[in-house]
């Protein structure tokens, strides 16, 4: 049986290794399309702050790891699929067939429409190449603007403060990350960075880029405002990597849709990490879960069936669970499942600015479904247990509506009968 994994980022590397600890013998090929060896993106924020260099980006420390797993490895980016001849062509016209295809190819950056935005000094940080060029061009005393405080934002913020920069941060919606925190968690986080002397604008888009004579960019913003930078960072958010599927039979909406087996609506083609789009713990439908720990889980489960798991003996994924766990410039918060609520629902959300902690829990019934935390880092992952389990709250949900910093305790004593 031959094995082919395009995409060797997190979940590509995984799938490797478990597809060779389960079929020994088959022949596996993980395939990349940058000139590194695998590593992992989110690294590159410590890369940037000087706490690590490239090397302690890299998935696997071993130069001969995957060598020494008789996995083949091959650079190229896939550009078309022929499900019916089972081969893949590369974009160096190069083809390479298969019996079992694991689409694993991630995502890319979005860029907007906005003219100016090929600029040079305009960047994406995405790759260790961007990195390199964010490195030569946020120098202290740097203008920087950054367009986007989602996830990938807001990360990046701390690295380009220790850089020395003198950042603005421009954000479309009404507060930081708002696709992963409730209005008055996305609030405090904007008035915590802005506290450590980052300038943040919300509300405001970027309507051109241009060159001037006081600086390498002028930006025109939406509200009026002309701010003159040496380097605009784009973090507007990314999209999976699907173009190459067009004209195949693999059902694509936003991403590369998957069964609880992982497989595609092709039999024997699957999909793992962000370019997947799985079933929904609670809601069954499906949504891209763009995170590591997702990332890991669908690989193995892809790998598994990829290796002969059928029927019954199928490996599954029990549901696709939201998670975020965020570091803002030393203010932690986190945000798992329906964490804005469900149609029906009720949920309790409590908020203390002055000691920096938040917390909003989300209910369906006596079944926790979602919760957002700001500056609670003990225990929280009890959070996560709590809405994955699906845990039956009895007594407990009332005190959570009462004191909802209980969480921890109510996870301990729902795994206990008669609790």
């Amino acid at each position: 049986m031959k094995h082919i994994i395009l995409g060797n980022g997190p979940a590509g590397v995984v799938a490797a290794e478990t597809l060779r600890r389960a079929a020994p013998g088959d022949d596996i090929l993980l395939v990349g399309n940058e000139a590194e060896p695998p590593y992992s993106r989110m690294a590159i924020p410590y890369l940037l702050e000087g706490n690590i260099d490239e090397s302690g980006t890299y998935l696997r420390k071993s130069a001969d790891h995957f060598d020494s797993l008789h996995i083949s490895q091959y650079r190229g980016r896939a550009v078309a699929l022929n499900t019916d001849k089972k081969t893949v062509l590369f974009d160096d016209g190069h083809f390479e067939d298969y019996d079992r295809l694991l689409i694993a190819t991630g995502s890319h950056p979005v860029r907007p429409p906005i003219p100016g935005i090929d600029l040079p000094e305009v960047q994406t940080c995405w790759t260790l190449s961007d990195a390199r060029a964010i490195a030569q061009l946020a120098k202290p005393g740097s203008r920087v603007l950054q367009l986007g405080a989602g996830f990938i934002g807001c990360i990046i913020m701390e690295a380009l403060a220790k850089r020395g920069a003198q950042l603005t941060v421009v954000e479309v919606g009404d507060r930081l990350v708002p696709r992963m925190m409730t209005p008055e968690a996305g609030g405090m986080i904007k008035r915590w960075v802005e506290k450590q002397g980052v300038r943040v604008l919300t509300r405001a888009g970027v309507e051109f880029i241009s060159r001037s004579e006081s600086a390498p960019l002028t930006v025109a913003l939406s509200n009026g405002e002309k701010l003159d930078c040496d380097l605009l960072i784009v973090a507007a958010g990314v999209a999976p990597n699907v173009a190459f599927l067009e004209g195949t039979t693999v059902h694509v909406a936003k991403g590369v849709l998957v069964d609880d087996t992982m497989q595609t609506s092709v039999p024997g083609v699957y999909a793992a990490g962000d370019v997947a789009e799985a079933p929904d713990l609670f809601s069954g439908r499906h949504l891209v879960a763009a995170i590591q720990p997702n990332a890991a889980d669908q690989a193995r489960v892809a790998a598994l069936n990829m290796a002969g798991g059928a029927g019954k003996s199928a490996a599954r994924m029990k549901g696709v669970l939201a998670i975020n766990v965020l570091d803002s410039m030393g203010m932690i918060s986190s945000s798992f499942g329906e964490w804005q609520g469900v149609p029906g629902g009720d949920g309790v959300e409590q908020a203390d600015e002055a000691n920096g902690r938040y917390i909003s829990l989300q209910f369906n019934g006596d079944v926790l479904v979602g919760a957002t935390s700001v500056g609670l880092t003990e225990h929280v992952g009890a959070l996560r247990g709590l809405i994955q389990g699906k845990m039956k709250l009895g007594v407990w949900k009332q005190k959570l509506l009462e004191t909802p910093t209980r969480f921890a305790e109510a996870f301990i004593a729902c795994q206990r009968p008669n609790s």
